[in-house]
């Protein structure tokens, strides 16, 4: 047994209405430790019933969340996230156990998610509509802001702090109340941050928490028309089903789904600044982020080059469980992720790859796999095509920008890009040409609660995050005012 068992914001029970629960069925769900395959605990694997009662707890919630003055709901977020940073490390240290990525980058999620629940603390207090002149004397037209209504938030396990805090934050901050379904691999940071906002002074009913496997509680999320929006982070076959299910009742989605990040290195790029932002696009989380290089185009006159001191310094890499000192790479989610990558690198060498990384002994008990890097990659290949979600590195090569924004834009996916040049007006040509919703230029690091998150294409609709996040859950109501003169 992990020794979070003993941690204060460790719980293994569900959130209706201020209330801590177990499943009506009784029935739970084991979480593992992906570092040592272990039980950390058990959480309950509620149904339709328990979500159904945390909907109509959110929707009672609402009628006075929703009243409350802007100035009031900062407040209580303020509170929020100042328990978060008091709090940092045990939710880092939650937040490693089940998802396994090393304590330092768990760290920095925690900072991360903190910093959307303090920026919608501060947006909470600027919602507020306009006027319009109106076409005749006897009439005022108002357009006001109101809050969407109850919200169902679906999360995903690789950020299972801030995923929650990215969608969760403007909706209170809006004046929405919320059902959250974190991911069954990675329930207890969301049952942590649930006990803050508790701790904060945020009512019963506002914030609720409903685990277990996701068909029958997205299934009542999805038909319950108390529920007006749906925001969820995953894959884009999820993606489609949801939108399938939410023509029914018409409710308002907001989707971050899959992504196949290309990142250009051309040969008049800082090969230094290059390698840097590779290591961190690619390898942060161990490869498992929908943003990270899913292909890496590097042009012919720097490719030996930039192959040769890449793999070096992935060679450099440590891999292990997420508590152990200077380890980079942590173990992957579940044995079905390690077959996804095992398959993508197959295809690959048996298409002509090579691995021109060393070899390494992989350390006994986990879910490990090794980072490697790849030379000879092709679009044919599977690793082109779909998300690896792991520690491996393809490298294309290419000889003209033509062909690397072709390449680049070969995918139905359009969620971030990346691309090297010390040239301005490569920069602009490039940078307006790569068909995807972000777009780095000479850096491998996008994401920050200050600027628009979110893709085009295939890989969803809206945004999180900047002063547009909390658009995503607020209505506008046009007030038109007659009979004035």
């Amino acid at each position: 047994m992990s020794a979070i068992t003993e941690l204060e914001l460790f719980r293994q029970s569900g959130l209706i209405d201020g209330q801590w629960v177990a499943a009506d069925t009784g029935r739970t769900i084991t979480v593992t430790d992906p570092a040592t395959r272990m039980s950390l605990g058990t959480v309950p694997d509620m149904g339709a019933s328990e979500t159904r009662r945390a909907i109509e707890a959110a929707d009672r919630a609402f009628a006075t969340w929703k009243r409350k003055t802007n100035a009031e709901r900062a407040q209580l977020l303020e509170a929020w996230y100042g328990l978060m940073m008091a709090n940092l490390e045990p939710l880092a240290s939650i937040l490693t156990a089940e998802q396994g990525k090393p304590l330092e980058e768990a760290r920095g999620e925690i900072r991360y998610g903190a910093g959307f629940v303090k920026w919608f603390a501060e947006e909470a207090r600027r919602v507020g509509g306009n006027t319009i002149p109106s076409p005749t004397p006897d009439r005022r037209i108002v357009v006001l802001k109101e809050a969407v209504g109850v919200c169902g938030i679906i999360t995903p396990w690789n950020f299972p702090n801030a995923m929650i805090t990215r969608k969760v934050a403007p909706a209170l901050a809006a004046g929405c109340t919320v059902v959250i379904k974190p991911a069954q691999f990675t329930p207890f940071s969301a049952i942590a941050l649930a006990i803050l906002a508790e701790k904060a002074g945020i009512p019963a009913g506002v914030i609720n928490v409903v685990t277990g496997q996701p068909r029958e509680i997205g299934d009542e999320l999805l038909t319950n028309e108390i529920v007006r929006k749906i925001s969820f982070t995953g894959s884009t076959h999820v993606g489609s089903m949801l939108m399938r299910g939410a023509a029914s009742s018409i409710k308002r989605l907001s989707l971050e789904l899959g992504g196949n990040a290309p990142f250009i290195v051309f040969d008049d790029a800082d090969i230094d600044l290059a390698i840097e932002g590779a290591l961190v696009s690619k390898f942060r989380n161990g490869g498992q982020t929908c943003v990270c290089a899913n292909r890496i185009l590097v042009q012919a006159g720097i490719f030996d080059v930039f192959a040769a001191r890449l793999a070096d310094r992935v060679d450099q890499m440590r891999v292990g469980a997420g508590t152990a000192p200077g380890v980079a790479i942590g173990p992957m989610i579940n044995e079905a992720a390690i077959d996804k990558i095992n398959e993508h690198v197959s295809d690959a060498l048996a298409r002509g790859a090579k691995i021109i990384t060393s070899e390494r002994t992989l350390p006994p008990g986990g879910q490990y796999v090794a980072p490697i890097v790849l030379t000879g990659a092709t679009t044919d290949m599977l690793l082109a095509n779909e998300e690896t979600f792991g520690p491996v590195a393809p490298l294309f090569r290419f000889e003209t920008e033509e062909e690397a924004i072709a390449i680049a834009n070969g995918t139905p996916y359009g969620l971030a890009a990346y691309f090297f040049t010390e040239s301005h007006r490569r920069a602009w040509r490039v940078g307006e040409a790569l068909e995807f919703g972000m777009v780095g230029l000479n850096t491998g690091a996008i994401s920050t609660e200050v600027a628009p998150f979110g893709g085009v294409k295939q890989s969803g609709l809206g945004r999180e995050g900047a002063q547009v996040g909390i658009d995503e859950y607020l209505e506008l109501k046009s007030f038109h005012l007659g009979g004035l003169s």
